[in-house]
């Protein structure tokens, strides 16, 4: 069953936790934490203190996503915050093999991501370290956006190579395309606005849970 990680970046804002805790009861299975430098990506957000408050008001995994030029800088503040899972993009300035074991040792699960335009190439060196790979299925920084089917291909040729880890995607995955993906060997679908705008959020992860 697809796991489905609702992402915070199309919450209200204002009702944050009002929004966190109806995707609990609707049936999500992640939550997904975007944290943005307005550096590596033009925009900003989340502190360590937003991540710490949502360990505090739910259960389920904070899967973090550090869309950072240098994510060494705060990676132990979020694992402390209480973060889950941490995931690091393959393009950032840092020793990328390094962070990952950190994380490991830590407990937590480990992730590499790469962008829309980044060749799978350059993600291959950390599989062994990465146990989740996030593949971006939009340039990163801002919700909305529509798929980029193109990067499909990146996910099946992740279970060609035989990779067994988490496979997620993020961005612009809606009912419609989530079943393409899921075919290609994805596990993990982040969606914010077809389940924080959805009619029935409830009624949606129950139909997503059976692709």
């Amino acid at each position: 069953m697809i796991k489905i990680a609702p992402s915070i970046l199309a919450a209200d804002p204002l009702n944050l936790e009002r929004d966190v805790i109806a995707a609990e009861k609707a049936g999500c299975d992640w939550i997904h934490v975007d944290i943005m430098d307005a550096h590596f990506v033009p925009n900003l957000a989340y502190s360590p203190d937003v991540v710490r408050r949502l360990r505090e008001v739910t259960s389920l995994p904070l899967d973090v996503h550090l869309m950072m030029d240098h994510p060494e800088t705060l990676a132990e503040t979020f694992l402390d915050a209480g973060a889950d899972s941490l995931t690091i993009h393959a393009e950032a300035d840092t020793d990328i093999k390094t962070l990952l074991k950190e994380i490991r040792a830590r407990g937590r699960l480990a992730g590499v991501a790469i962008r829309p335009h980044t060749p799978l190439k350059t993600a291959l060196p950390y599989l062994e370290d990465a146990k989740l790979v996030l593949v971006m299925t939009v340039e990163p920084g801002f919700g909305g956006q529509k798929l980029d089917e193109h990067v499909i291909g990146k996910i099946r040729t992740l279970r060609d190579l035989g990779y067994k880890g988490q496979i997620e995607a993020d961005g612009g995955i809606t009912e419609h395309n989530l079943p393409m993906l899921a075919e290609n060997g994805l596990t993990v679908a982040v969606m914010g606005t077809a389940l924080f705008h959805a009619e029935d959020m409830e009624a949606c992860v129950r139909r997503l849970h059976d692709v």
